[in-house]
């Protein structure tokens, strides 16, 4: 198999090969080769991540991307950032007519930022498009208080006893919960009791 890692057993010595994790040394049948360490490891530790690979960068590119253009300037191992963002802009190359519009800032949303289509947030004043413009749709870093009561915790509780308070007042009758009901509910479910 030509892997390394040692394997196999006494009756198939090619068969497979043992990850060469410290910790681990379990003997795969599918075994994956690193091809930053070229070492063999198990599927529980093949990601760079998992056997901290020493050479998990050598295969990765990193750009610049220009305020002025939108473009995407690949950077060079050993020059400055902002040597290879001025030398952008003095190779002609730069044109700000190229610039992106502005986008939807939502995870997945492409949806182009227009006069018409765009609403700010009044809470945390993030501009995005109307598909997401309520608090919960784009994941609102200052969600209000008065969401908490809308999402049903004990300021929902208290806006159900309200209900049934004003609504046995309609009807000559106390709904409302009290101690003198024989069956008791759980407290996080609220119930109607009809009278």
């Amino acid at each position: 198999m030509g892997l390394g890692g040692g394997g196999g057993t006494e009756a198939f010595p090619d068969l497979g090969r043992h990850c060469q994790n410290s910790d681990c040394n379990q003997l795969d049948f599918l075994p994956f080769k690193c091809d930053g360490c070229n070492k063999v490891f198990c599927l529980e530790h093949r990601s760079y991540k998992s056997h901290d690979c020493p050479k998990s960068d050598h295969n990765s590119r990193k750009v610049l991307v220009c305020e002025t253009c939108s473009a995407a300037i690949e950077t060079i191992t050993g020059l400055d950032d902002k040597l290879l963002l001025e030398r952008h802009l003095r190779s002609g190359s730069c044109d700000p007519k190229n610039k992106r519009k502005p986008t939807c800032p939502v995870r997945r949303c492409k949806e182009v930022l227009t006069f018409s289509n765009t609403s700010t947030c009044k809470t945390c004043h993030l501009n995005v498009c109307l598909k997401h413009r309520f608090p919960a749709d784009h994941a609102c870093s200052k969600q209000p208080p008065s969401s908490a009561v809308a999402a049903g915790g004990n300021g929902g509780r208290r806006w159900n006893d309200k209900f049934l308070a004003s609504w046995a007042s309609r009807n000559g009758k106390d709904c409302a919960k009290s101690g003198t009901s024989g069956s008791v509910s759980p407290p996080n479910t609220p119930s109607v009791k009809a009278c």
